[in-house]
């Protein structure tokens, strides 16, 4: 069995609206939420083998201050470009390419195929993963190259809206 955490980066300040999208900070609403996002996966005692992000600014933040909150050392982030805006297909083959020894895998990407991956990997049927929202799946896998299209559930689907404090 191996787990996986879909986590949407929190979100993004457009103070400067020419400001590359690629570099672009969190907002403090994303600075607020990330951690937030970190303390609910921490209650729900989830501790990653191995965290892969993309590495725009504001997923690999997110990431970062999510594993402040999981203990999870940043030198241990496995950033890659090809997950920037990547597609449902890209997403797929990356995580078929993670090592087998990590049963636990957290990614941070973005919108739209970060939603559109998690449906198809599910069979859910979510309008939209929200900014800092998070889907754990588990998978009935030994290896991730055997992950397939509609073979994971979901265990749970949070984001920082449901909560209220």
């Amino acid at each position: 069995m191996k787990m996986l955490y879909v986590v949407r980066h929190a979100k993004s300040s457009w103070d400067n609206p020419f400001m590359d999208d690629f570099d672009r900070p969190l907002n403090s609403r994303g600075e607020r939420d990330a951690p937030r996002m970190g303390k609910r996966l921490k209650e729900k005692d989830v501790t990653p083998d191995l965290m892969l992000s993309s590495p725009a600014n504001r997923a690999l933040t997110t990431c970062q201050k999510i594993a402040d909150v999981l203990k999870y050392p940043h030198e241990k982030i496995k950033t890659e470009a090809k997950l920037y805006h990547a597609s449902e297909e890209i997403i797929l083959q990356t995580l078929q390419s993670c090592n087998d020894k990590h049963d636990v895998v957290m990614y941070f990407g973005h919108n739209p195929g970060l939603t559109d991956f998690v449906n198809r990997l599910t069979g859910a049927v979510i309008d939209n993963v929200p900014t800092c929202g998070v889907v754990a799946c588990s998978l009935p896998i030994q290896s991730w190259k055997d992950i397939k299209w509609g073979h994971a559930k979901v265990d749970f689907f949070y984001f920082p809206k449901m909560d209220k404090s």
